[in-house]
Parts: structure tokens; sequence; C-alpha cells
């Protein structure tokens, strides 16, 4: 049986070939309309193929979905004794990360921004040829899951956070982020809506990941479950560029976090407006970024469109001379009542500015910009 994460060389290949051969309409400055070749806008996008045939973007955006289907490798974290939260060991003298991490006592959301260097007024020649900054390595995180739920109950309400501290400023950047009036609803096996990152996750030396979830079980905050407190470090030595699984284990359960380090990255911030909708429908967004082994999926938003809105924004390492490529399934729940639709666009990865694409539905339109920074 074939590796169903792995996409052939010939047809990577043959994705780039298109590029070649596809132009679009697109906007590569945010307002200013144009008409161009992908090979030099960076971005292309393409749309629903006619009797059944499939480019070899989508083969690969097939075969990363089936790959998420599945389990990647899993990998049992070893949580450090003296690191929960809800008991203060983790903030106590003989706690290894207090030694590690001094500010691991501020609970203070990350102060940096993304896109802080999408527009540097020092690159040389111009910002088109910048041979100032360059890409770094970065941690990026694909997917949450509640692998296991002890209470036996079918859908549980969980809330609470899991975030990360790198040293570029070692505060929380927060993955997840959820209080206990706006708990997330799911079912063992189901994927954890991800709310983050806020910025970029350097990579560049150890990164901790710090996680309290509990379970609501009643009305006072005393009757809930504790789903898994600890905290986590990963490093560049011990940190695979190939997507693994780590199962973190707590008192009522389990939640297995995928991730990867991605070498020599951009940060790509997603911004997607959905306007001159015609009447309600269901989306689902996912993005697909190259690392090692193929195609491997984020998914950034699953729900349901009324109006005209702006998505959550979305964070995501891309690596270098890559492309990103997003998805946008329209469900059937539309009063078009045409069954799934499927759209997407891609974007190659810069160090610098941004790219804008708009797709034109009879639903709705939905514009994509997408903001490119390396990070300092």
């Amino acid at each position: 049986m074939p590796h169903l994460g792995r996409v052939s060389r010939s047809a990577y290949a043959s994705l780039v070939i298109m590029a070649r051969n596809i132009a679009v309409k697109g906007k590569n400055r945010w307002g200013k309309q144009l008409c161009c070749f992908p090979c030099s806008s960076n971005y292309f996008c393409t749309s629903t193929y006619a009797n059944g045939e499939q480019s070899a973007i989508t083969q690969a955006m097939d075969i990363a979905e089936m790959k998420g289907q599945t389990s990647y490798c899993v990998y049992t974290s070893h949580i450090p004794r003296n690191s929960t939260h809800r008991d203060g060991s983790i903030y106590k003298r003989h706690s290894v990360f207090l030694r590690l991490w001094p500010l691991i006592t501020r609970r203070d959301e990350t102060q940096l921004e993304p896109m802080m260097s999408s527009q540097p007024m020092n690159c040389s020649p111009d910002r088109e040829k910048c041979e100032i900054h360059y890409a770094t390595h970065m941690l990026q995180i694909f997917s949450l899951k509640l692998a296991k739920n002890s209470t036996n109950d079918g859908l549980v309400q969980i809330y609470g956070y899991i975030a990360v501290r790198d040293f570029d400023d070692s505060l929380l950047n927060y993955v997840v982020n959820r209080s206990r009036d706006d708990p997330i609803i799911v079912e063992q096996g189901s994927l954890i809506e991800m709310t983050g990152p806020k910025r970029y996750i350097a990579m560049l030396s150890p990164v901790l990941l710090e996680f309290d979830m509990r379970i609501k079980k009643g009305e006072q905050e005393e009757d809930d479950l504790q789903l898994i407190d600890g905290a986590d470090e990963y490093g560049g030595v011990r940190t695979s560029e190939y997507p693994f699984t780590c199962r973190i284990n707590g008192d009522c359960g389990a939640v297995d976090i995928t991730l990867a380090l991605v070498r020599w990255a951009f940060e790509a911030t997603i911004d997607v407006i959905i306007s001159k909708v015609q009447c309600g429908f269901d989306l689902s967004l996912s993005s697909f970024v190259l690392n090692m082994d193929g195609l491997h999926e984020i998914q950034l938003f699953r729900g349901s469109i009324g109006g005209s809105c702006s998505l959550r924004r979305h964070v995501i390492a891309v690596k270098e001379n890559t492309w990103m490529h997003l998805k946008f399934k329209v469900g059937q729940r539309s009063c078009k009542n045409d069954g799934d639709l499927d759209r997407h666009c891609s974007f190659k990865a810069k160090k610098h500015g941004y790219d804008y694409q708009q797709i034109m539905l009879e639903l709705a339109s939905i514009s994509v910009k997408v903001t490119w920074s390396n990070v300092e």
C-alpha cells in the first residue's frame, strides 16, 4: 500500500508546470487589480474541474486529507513531575521549567504581533530582491484532537488553554484558549478547533508547550474534571521535520497534538472576508503546506455562514520556495442545493509583502489576503 502522506515528485512537478501555464485575475496589492501569470505574481487560483478531472494540486490535497483522517506516528509525551498548574507546582522553586523559563510565572499573552516584518524599510536592493532578510526555523502545529475521554459521554464540553512560549518574548502564544462560559463541544476522536497561534512560533531555541484543559461537568467549576495539565519542551534536536503526533495523557482523557519543525520558513498571515452573501451555507477552510513527505492539512475553519463576515485570522509557517494552498468547500446546506463545491487558491512563500485573490461564487464572494513576513 502506498504511503498516504507522500506526494510523488511528478505530481508536484505537474503542479509547478500548471502554475506556469494558467493565467489568473487577481491583485498583488490590496485594491489594485491586474491580470498576470502566477510565476510572476506568486499565486494562482483554480476552479472545480469539469468531467471529474483533477489537477496535481487537487490530488495532492486529497492525499493530505486522507492522511489527516488516519493517524500519524503517535508518541507518548512524557510530562515532567512538578509541572502542573492547578496545584502551582510549575511555579515552585523545584520546578525544572522555572529554572529554564524564569518568566513562566507571567501569564500575559505575547505582545509580539504577526506581520511585523511584512514591509521592512531596510531591504537591499529592494523588497522584491531583498538580500538582507532570510527565512528561519519555526514550529507548526497541524492539529489538536481529543484522543481519549474517560467519562464515557458522547459529546463533552472542554475548556482551558494550550499555549507555547518561545525565546522571542517568553510569553504565552495561545493555540487554543476557551473560557468555562464558552467551552468547545467535541467528542472522542474529533479535532479541537484551534484559535491560534497569534503569531509565528520561533524554533531557533527550545519551545515550551503549556496546557491546562478541563471537562465541564456541572454548574460549578469544582464539579469539573481535569483533562490535561502540565508542560513539555521541544527543541530543534528532538523535534522532527516530519509531522508527528504527541499524546498528552491526563487524569480523565488524552489530547493528541500533531506538529513539526519547519526549517527555513516564512510567516503567512491569512485574512478571509466573505461578502455579497446570497443565502446561508456551510463552509470549511483548510490550509495545505509542503513539509518533507508531502502536503499536510491544517483545518482553519468549519462552520455556517449566514451573512457577510470576516473569518478569524490564521498564522501559518510556510517553507521557503514552496506553495501554500487554501481549499474552500461549500457544503450542501446552501440555498442553491448544488451539492458540495470546492475551490482552491495557492500562494508561493516569499519574504515580504502580501498577495490577494478573490474567488467569485454564485453564493458569495470570498476575498483572501496573505501577508508574508520574515522573522528576525
